[in-house]
């Protein structure tokens, strides 16, 4: 199973890109998470978009944001995979081509994120390491984790 990537500015998707976005931001973030909160934060607009499609589906997804766009380094979030194609480790695909695009795009090697907990052991497959306590951002466990 290959997926495939697309690495787009915010004014670059199509409306039809952006809907999937959203869509599927609220599928697993609000629905699945069972999570309300307010994912059109106004950041997408300085976010380089990364989109993986897996036979023309939109089934990966996440934001890039060059250092002192989100954090001082720069960061990663939103990190998505559809929950039916999480056994093909897409994720781990993703991560690779998010880091890969703000080492080429921001020039950029320091990465943080504010992870979800139970994802610790994923992220620190990619490089990553705690920098944090345990924090709730949204009424759930978070924790900050960086790359250099």
């Amino acid at each position: 199973m290959e997926i495939t990537f697309k690495i787009k500015r915010f004014n670059e998707l199509s409306v039809t890109e952006l809907h999937d976005v959203l869509q599927l931001r609220s599928e697993v973030f609000v629905v699945e998470q069972n999570c309300v909160y307010q994912d059109i934060d106004g950041k997408d607009q300085r976010a380089l978009h990364v989109l993986g499609y897996y036979q023309n589906e939109l089934t990966a997804y996440s934001r890039l944001f060059d250092a002192g766009n989100y954090f001082e380094e720069a960061s990663i979030g939103r990190v998505i995979v559809r929950q039916k194609f999480r056994k093909f480790n897409f994720g781990h695909e993703l991560m690779r081509v998010s880091i890969a695009a703000i080492e080429e795009n921001f020039n950029q090697s320091a990465i943080t994120i504010s992870a979800q907990e139970y994802l610790k052991k994923f992220y620190e497959s990619h490089g990553f390491v705690q920098t944090s306590d345990i924090y709730l951002e949204d009424d759930i466990p978070h924790i900050q984790m960086k790359r250099r």
